[in-house]
């Protein structure tokens, strides 16, 4: 049943550990190549990138809570307001249409769009329910989820930092850092149906772009 619980947030949640870790590596990738641009010492950078990385997942899972808390709360509001005919007019067609996508036949399409349109209260709670049943997880899953990714791919390029001499580590953390961004483009590309070249371009892209604003960065600081 625990199993079967965690699946299901992942699932429900798979959006925050997108973001998550694209966030994570990108923005500390860029953080680790600027500083480890201008310094001999690894320590430096990685005191400077597990900080960057341990803030960067507090912020992140904060806003995922907030954003998920607000939804889920602007749900409820909706479905206790006062409802207008036209507002349950258009309630009940979007779930007519929706039942009528599903493939249910045309004349039990309109039966249940009447019912709908005779009980205003009834279409603006379906709509309420189905879309938190569509969310299936709570803001706190969410934020997890999201606090979990951010970390682990915010760490990846620092690491290397922690046990290798300056020049090593570089590559290291070059060469991990490009594993994950192509992992997490294919991923990208099979959850969203995408193009897996498109979506792992255009994450390598992002990241590229990162590094070289944090490189330019710490040359001009230093």
């Amino acid at each position: 049943m625990g199993l079967a619980r965690l699946k299901a947030s992942l699932k429900a949640s798979i959006g925050d550990v997108v973001f998550g870790m694209e966030d994570g590596t990108v923005s500390i990738f860029g953080l680790v190549f600027g500083v480890a641009m201008t310094t001999s010492d690894p320590r430096t950078v990685l005191i400077a990138g597990a900080t960057g990385a341990a803030a960067a997942a507090v912020s992140m899972m904060a806003g995922s809570y907030l954003d998920a808390e607000s939804v889920r709360d602007a749900r409820r509001a909706r479905r206790d307001a006062p409802v207008s005919p036209e507002a349950a007019a258009r309630e009940a067609g979007a779930i007519a249409a929706a039942l009528a996508a599903g493939g249910m036949d045309a004349t039990d399409v309109e039966a249940v769009s009447a019912a709908l349109v005779r009980a205003p209260r009834a279409a603006i709670n379906l709509r309420a329910e189905l879309a938190e049943a569509e969310d299936g997880a709570s803001p706190t899953s969410h934020a997890a989820w999201m606090f979990v990714s951010d970390l682990f791919a915010g760490f990846t390029p620092v690491l290397p930092f922690a046990f290798l001499p300056m020049e090593s580590a570089r590559v290291v953390s070059l060469v991990l850092t490009t594993v994950l961004l192509v992992a997490l483009g294919i991923g990208r590309g099979l959850v969203a149906k995408r193009p897996l070249f498109r979506a792992t371009l255009e994450t390598l892209a992002i990241a590229a772009s990162a590094a070289i604003a944090g490189v330019i960065m710490g040359r001009l600081l230093s």
